[in-house]
């Protein structure tokens, strides 16, 4: 039987995205996230407004989309073999994440979408904690006493979103890192 059926990658849906998504990429470099609409998304990228309606819903929806594809764009998380480097791998990652035009969309979307609705996070971010949890779990199971997932957003993620989000110089991530070390012993 002929494989003529079966999906093609990167057949026409994966295009319109790519498209839709660089259209994003370059309006939100030129005007302000707040300024941004559905409509001049359609413009640039060529796409249809009706089928940006239908595959996003809405202009959350799309930006969740492209901060999405950034954040999985990065690598997975390095098992390095010691808690103590594994989570300044980690909290560098979170860094680099969140500096340059890219941590602002993905702050000002996050923040806009969680303002306006119930929504979830996107699946890049609950996938960046599911790492996180297992990065705890492989120090758990090599005998160290890891901290628990909470404790590292509080101390290590939170303060790289809040100076981000007040416009601070943040934290040194390895700084970060030896703080929660010494609030949770026994490394």
């Amino acid at each position: 039987m002929s494989d003529q059926h079966q999906s093609r990658p990167g057949g026409r849906t994966a295009r319109v995205r790519a498209d839709v998504l660089r259209a994003v990429d370059d309006l939100t470099t030129e005007q302000p996230l707040a300024q941004l609409t559905l409509a001049q998304v359609a413009e640039r990228s060529g796409v249809h407004l009706g089928t940006l309606y239908r595959r996003w819903g809405t202009l959350d929806g799309l930006l969740l989309d492209a901060v999405a594809e950034r954040l999985t764009a990065g690598s997975p998380i390095r098992d390095t073999g010691n808690l103590h480097a594994d989570l300044e791998d980690y909290s560098h990652r979170v860094a680099e994440d969140l500096s340059g035009p890219d941590g602002q969309l993905l702050l000002r979307t996050l923040v806009a979408v969680r303002l306006g609705t119930k929504a979830e996070l996107p699946p890049a971010l609950t996938r960046r904690f599911d790492e996180m949890q297992a990065l705890l779990d492989r120090a758990r199971a090599r005998g160290e006493n890891p901290p628990t997932l909470q404790q590292v957003v509080d101390i290590i993620v939170a303060p790289l979103y809040t100076a981000l989000l007040f416009g601070t110089t943040p934290a040194n991530p390895a700084t970060l890192v030896d703080r929660l070390l010494k609030l949770h012993p026994d490394q």
